[in-house]
């Protein structure tokens, strides 16, 4: 409780003097201000309203066994391009608004030429355990701390999946691994087809305590 205190007043007071803007390039202390943000759900609603990220308060879940969120919110299609966007914990959805914006925008114009219209997951919050497991930790996914993206539709109709794309040794291949490597300055965790064959179709991000990019 004490470092989530000392996070969210050190986050406060930096943003006094240089304001986070989720639309501004990462660097090298994006990933820390966004974490930090967990910490503070007014600045977090602050940063998001700021950066021209429109969402509604999810309702909340408070924490039993591991598994609920009192942050949560739901952002709208037009602010981060999710079919369907999850209820997610606020400071996730603001590493979400700025990994699409900075990393995922300029990839698929830069690799494939087109532009990006629309990310699918496989959702947020889910009262699990790590791999749904009956025994071990909870999941990030418990505190709607994580989100699983499967694939990117594009303005011309194509869509590049995780699974079906991860292997090719073209554009679709290069597209999927730069928006993995640009979501690791931007998440704690990030987990693609590298790190096991639970991921073969799916990106992890998660906003947890462990670091790991792979």
């Amino acid at each position: 409780m004490v470092v989530g205190v000392t996070a969210a007043i050190v986050a406060s007071d930096l943003d006094r003097y240089w304001p986070l803007d989720l639309r501004d390039p990462p660097g090298a202390f994006t990933q820390w201000r966004i974490r930090a943000l967990a910490a503070s759900p007014d600045l977090c609603r602050r940063v998001l309203a700021r950066s021209e990220i429109e969402v509604r308060a999810a309702s909340p879940r408070p924490l039993v066994g591991g598994c609920g969120y009192v942050d949560g919110v739901v952002p709208t299609a037009a602010s981060i391009a999710l079919d369907a966007p999850p209820a997610m914990r606020c400071a996730l959805a603001a590493a979400v608004a700025a990994w699409e914006q900075s990393v995922v925008e300029p990839a698929a114009l830069k690799h494939l030429g087109a532009k990006l219209v629309e990310i699918h997951h496989f959702g947020s919050y889910s009262c699990r355990n790590v791999y749904g497991r009956t025994t071990g930790r909870r999941s990030q996914h418990a505190t709607a701390n994580a989100l699983d993206v499967a694939a990117f539709r594009l303005a011309d109709g194509r869509t590049i999946s995780v699974l079906g794309d991860w292997s090719d040794g073209g554009a679709r291949g290069a597209f999927l691994r730069e928006v993995r490597d640009g979501a690791c300055g931007l998440f704690a965790g990030v987990l693609s087809p590298d790190y096991n064959a639970a991921h073969r179709d799916h990106f992890h991000f998660d906003l947890g305590p462990y670091d790991v990019c792979r």
